[in-house]
C-alpha cells in the first residue's frame, strides 16, 4: 500500500521554552542521543513497508542546516524527503490541508503525521495492522499512552471503547478529569481526512464573514487537529485510538531534551547497539548508556554516564565526570571538571575543577504512568531549579560552580553563579521577578537585554516616569 509521512516541525516562533538552545539550529534539528531529534522520526517512517515519501512541514525558512540534514537524510534511508514551507502558523490541521495535493499525489492510500517534539517508539507498522483490525480502511487512528489522573490533564484526553477502541469523546487539556489516556501526537489519515478538515475550513470562512469587524487578526486555515476535528470526529465511527505500552515523552523545554537522550540511548541496544560507547583498554571508563561522536577526544581517565552524549569535536580532559548531559559539537571540558544534569552548548569551554550541574526534571520514577512535567522558568518569583544550560561559545573559568543556571551564548564568566539567568550586562541578570532598570535607562540601553529576555519567553513592561523610562520583569509568557 503507497504510503507518506508527515512531520510538523513548527517554526522560529513556537518552541520558545526550548531558548538559548534553538538560536543557533532549529529545535528538530537538535542533537537528541547523538543525532538530530527529528531523524528518529525519519528513521522509524523509512523503516516502514511501502513508504513513498516522507514530507517536513513547518514554517521555518529554508537555511542550509536544514538544507543539508534533507539531503543527508535523503541518502541515509533511501527515501524521498522533501521540505514544504508554510506562509503562516497554520495549526496541526491547516498545514496539511493547504498541501493536501503535494500528500496525495503518488496515490498514497494512507499518510502519518507526527509531531517533532515528541520522542517514541514510532510503533507505525502497529498502527497500520490496528486499523486493518479495526473499523474500515476509511478510519483514523490516534496513537495513545496511559498518563495519571494530575497529568492526564495537560494533554489530549481519550475516552475509547474497550472492546473496539473506538474514541468516543476527546478533550484537549480539560479542567477536570476525563481519561487516564492521552493523545500522543501521532496519527495514521486515509485522504478522507480532509474532506472533515474541509468542513472545519469551510465554517472558519463563514464565521469569519459575520466578523469582519471584529479585531484581532485571523486565517480560515488555522486550523487545529485535537481541538477542531478530533473533537468533532469522537463517537462518528470513524475514529481509533492504538494504546501503546512503549516509551513516549513530549520534548517541549531543554530539560526534556536530556530525558528524551536518556529513553533513546536505551532503544539503541536493540535498535543501533553501534551507537552505543564500550569500555575498552586505553579509553574512557563508561557508565551505562553513553553515545560518543566517532571524532571525539575522551581522555582515558575521563568517567562518562550513565545517559550522556558527546558530539562531534568534543575534547574531554583527564579526571572529567560527565553524567546525565548532552555536550554539544566543539566544546571542551578541561581536566577534572564535573557535568552534571546540564547541557554544554557548541564551542562552550569549561575550566579546570569546574563544576557545571544542574537539577533533573525527571518524572516520578515510582509512577510507571508519570510523565514529564511542563516547565515554568519562574516558580514563586525564583527561577526554577532546573537543568543547567549553556549556551554556544560560552567560557566557563576555573574553579567555579555553576548551579541550576540559563547562560546565554558568548559569555565569558569570571565567578560563580546559581539559580540565575546569565544575560550580556551584570545589571540585566534575571535573578527574580521585578524593576531590571532603573530611572534615567533608555529604551536603547535595555534593547540588548530586553531581546534575551524575550526571546526566553518574557512580556515586558515599558512606561515612564518623569520622561525617564522603567522596564518591569513581568510574568513569563
Amino acid at each position: 500500500m503507497p504510503l507518506k509521512a508527515v512531520i510538523l516541525i513548527g517554526g522560529p516562533q513556537k518552541g520558545t521554552r526550548f531558548r538559548p538552545l534553538s538560536f543557533e539550529v532549529p529545535k528538530p534539528l537538535f542533537p537528541v542521543a547523538g543525532v538530530p531529534m527529528v531523524q528518529h522520526h525519519i528513521e522509524a517512517c523509512a523503516k516502514v513497508p511501502g513508504m513513498k515519501e516522507i514530507l517536513l512541514m513547518g514554517f521555518y525558512q529554508p537555511n542550509e542546516a536544514l538544507s543539508r540534514f534533507l539531503v543527508s537524510a535523503q541518502q541515509e534511508f533511501k527515501v524521498p524527503i522533501r521540505y514544504l514551507q508554510e506562509y503562516a502558523a497554520l495549526g496541526t490541521g491547516g498545514g496539511i490541508y493547504h498541501f493536501r495535493d503535494q500528500i496525495l499525489s503518488g496515490g498514497a492510500e494512507a499518510f502519518f503525521v507526527l509531531n517533532a517534539d515528541v520522542c517514541s517508539e514510532f510503533p507505525l507498522q502497529e498502527m497500520l495492522e490496528f486499523r486493518q483490525q479495526h473499523g474500515d480502511m476509511h478510519s483514523f487512528v490516534i496513537l495513545g499512552t496511559t498518563a495519571n489522573r494530575t497529568q492526564a490533564l495537560n494533554y489530549g484526553c481519550i475516552v475509547a471503547n474497550a472492546d473496539t477502541q473506538e474514541v468516543q469523546h476527546y478533550v484537549e487539556k480539560p479542567s477536570t478529569f476525563v481519561s487516564e489516556i492521552i493523545n500522543c501526537g501521532i496519527y495514521l489519515f486515509t485522504p478522507a481526512i480532509f474532506q472533515h478538515i474541509g468542513e472545519v475550513f469551510q465554517r472558519n470562512q463563514q464565521e469569519l464573514a459575520l466578523e469582519e469587524s471584529s479585531n484581532g487578526w485571523q486565517r480560515a486555515e488555522v486550523i487545529r487537529l485535537e481541538q477542531d476535528v478530533f473533537t468533532a470526529l469522537a463517537g462518528s465511527g470513524k475514529l481509533y485510538v492504538y494504546k501503546t505500552d512503549g516509551f513516549w515523552s513530549q520534548i517541549k523545554s531543554a530539560g526534556s531534551a536530556i530525558y528524551a537522550s536518556r529513553l533513546y540511548l536505551n532503544q539503541y541496544s536493540k535498535s543501533h547497539p553501534e551507537r552505543l560507547a564500550q569500555n575498552k583498554p586505553g579509553g574512557p571508563v563508561i557508565r551505562g548508556n553513553v553515545y560518543i561522536h566517532p571524532t571525539a577526544s575522551i581522555d582515558s581517565t575521563a568517567v562518562l554516564g550513565p545517559n550522556v552524549s558527546i558530539g562531534e569535536g568534543v575534547t574531554v580532559g583527564a579526571g572529567v565526570r560527565v553524567r546525565e548531559s548532552i555536550v554539544l559539537h566543539g566544546a571542551s571540558l578541561h581536566d577534572h571538571t564535573c557535568v552534571l544534569n546540564t547541557i554544554v552548548g557548541w564551542d562552550s569551554t569549561i575550566g579546570r575543577w569546574a563544576r557545571v550541574e544542574g537539577t533533573p526534571s525527571d518524572p516520578n520514577p515510582n509512577d510507571p504512568y508519570a510523565k514529564i512535567d511542563s516547565e515554568t522558568l519562574f516558580r514563586d518569583g525564583r527561577l526554577t531549579p532546573s537543568i543547567t544550560i549553556l549556551g554556544c561559545s560560552v567560557t566557563i573559568p576555573a574553579e567555579v560552580v555553576i548551579l541550576n543556571s540559563i547562560v546565554l551564548p558568548h559569555k565569558e564568566l569570571s565567578r560563580s553563579y546559581k539559580n540565575q539567568i546569565i544575560l550580556d550586562q551584570p545589571w540585566a541578570r534575571a535573578k527574580a521577578l521585578g524593576t531590571v532598570c532603573g530611572p534615567g535607562t533608555s529604551p536603547q540601553a535595555f534593547a540588548g537585554s530586553a531581546f534575551y529576555l524575550q526571546c526566553l519567553g518574557f512580556n515586558f513592561v515599558y512606561f515612564s516616569t518623569k520622561g525617564h523610562y522603567q522596564h518591569h520583569l513581568a510574568t513569563p509568557h
